[in-house]
Parts: C-alpha cells; sequence; structure tokens
C-alpha cells in the first residue's frame, strides 16, 4: 500500500485542542505528536517554571562598618597588646555578657589574632641575600618564635647569611567581638595601624568607639 504526504500527516496530526502545546521553531526538538505544516513542528510539551539556582549575595540591611587610621602607628607588640588586654579587662564600650543553650559569654572576646615578624638575611658585607616571615597566633608565640628563627642555624647556613628582625615591618592584628546593651553584636579588629568597627546598626556604638580612640590610642 503506498503512503501518500496526506495521510503522513493525517497520521501526525495531534488530538484537535490540547492545553500543553505549543508551536516551537527549535532546531532541536523533544519528541512527541506533530504535524507537518508550514516547516514547523508541533510538539506536545508540558511546560515547566523557570527556576534560578544561582546564590544571590545580598547585604545585610542595617549594618554598618567604620575604619580609623592611626596618625601613629603601634611602636611595638607590648604597646599592642597592652590596649587589648586594657579594652578587654576595663570593657570601656559598656560590653554586656550574654547567655545561649547551657553557654555564658563574656561581654568582650578575642575572636582571633594575628602577628607576622619579618626577616631579612645579610652577607658579610651587609647586602641582602634573603628574606621571610612567620606568622603566629599568640603574643607570646610572636616572642618566642623571634628568638626561635634568629638562633637557627641550619636556617642561618642555608640562607648563607646573617639573619636580622625588622621590628617596624611587623604587622599585628585581634579581633573583638562585642555584645552591646541593645542586643546587636559588632566587632571591633585593631591592627598596628588602623582600627576597624564592623557590623554595627546603631550609631551610638560608633560613638562609644570613637571616645575610646580618643582616650586611649592618642596616648599610644
Amino acid at each position: 500500500m503506498r503512503t501518500t504526504t496526506k495521510d503522513l500527516a493525517t497520521y501526525l496530526k495531534p488530538p484537535d485542542k490540547h492545553p500543553d502545546s505549543f508551536t516551537s521553531n527549535s532546531r532541536f526538538q523533544p519528541a512527541g505528536y506533530g504535524t507537518l505544516r508550514q516547516g514547523k513542528t508541533r510538539v506536545m510539551l508540558q511546560e515547566i517554571p523557570e527556576k534560578n539556582t544561582m546564590k544571590q549575595f545580598r547585604r545585610k540591611p542595617g549594618t554598618k562598618s567604620a575604619v580609623h587610621h592611626l596618625k601613629t602607628p603601634f611602636t611595638d607588640i607590648m604597646a599592642f597588646n597592652t590596649v587589648v588586654q586594657s579594652l578587654i579587662m576595663k570593657n570601656p564600650l559598656g560590653c554586656t555578657s550574654w547567655w545561649t543553650v547551657k553557654k555564658h559569654h563574656p561581654p568582650l572576646v578575642k575572636v582571633r589574632e594575628i602577628y607576622t615578624a619579618k626577616f631579612v638575611y645579610e652577607d658579610g658585607k651587609g647586602k641582602r641575600i634573603g628574606s621571610g616571615s612567620e606568622l603566629y597566633d599568640t603574643v607570646e608565640g610572636y616572642q618566642y618564635g623571634i628568638a626561635a628563627v634568629i638562633s637557627n642555624m641550619a636556617n642561618i647556613a642555608a640562607h648563607r647569611g646573617k639573619v636580622r628582625h625588622i621590628p617596624a615591618s611587623d604587622r599585628f592584628s585581634a579581633l573583638l567581638k562585642c555584645h552591646n546593651p541593645n542586643g546587636e553584636q559588632f566587632f571591633l579588629s585593631i591592627a598596628r595601624n588602623r582600627v576597624t568597627l564592623s557590623s554595627y546598626s546603631d550609631d551610638q556604638i560608633r560613638k562609644k568607639v570613637e571616645q575610646w580612640a580618643d582616650d586611649v590610642l592618642t596616648m599610644v
């Protein structure tokens, strides 16, 4: 039996009405019923709602940050540590203790601290032939670490020169978290040459930090 174009069109013709059918000119088509009509293919396809899988990063409403650059950086690790410890012990910012499930949190805590010591290696003529840096997470580690590097004869021999510590190039950083009486928590990052206040919304917090900086940091 000979099949004609008319018979083929009749065979491929879908039901007269279908709510999910639409016309598409796409080169690649899914399998399904269709009719040959002016070069187009009518396919039956259930519409799938478009879904956005991209993660959205949004700034939290109401949070602010502020930076204060010191006119004179901390002279050494002892001056830096004295200010940080005084801030924690005396609590001039008026931070308050708080509770979570079965745990008590102090008003002001040190979240993170990083101390970087810089070194240079010089030959007999004072020419620089190498350099290095060491990171420590405590003041004690920083102090003992410097002595260890200077007395490390194997390291000195490897560089073929004398090691010298460069205190002026060292970096100090301590991050503290404070629980404010109004319930919000903010962070205060103290570095050797700047103080950064972050994650606060109440401007009274910034004013308290500014007052503390005026009273203490100007005397460093």
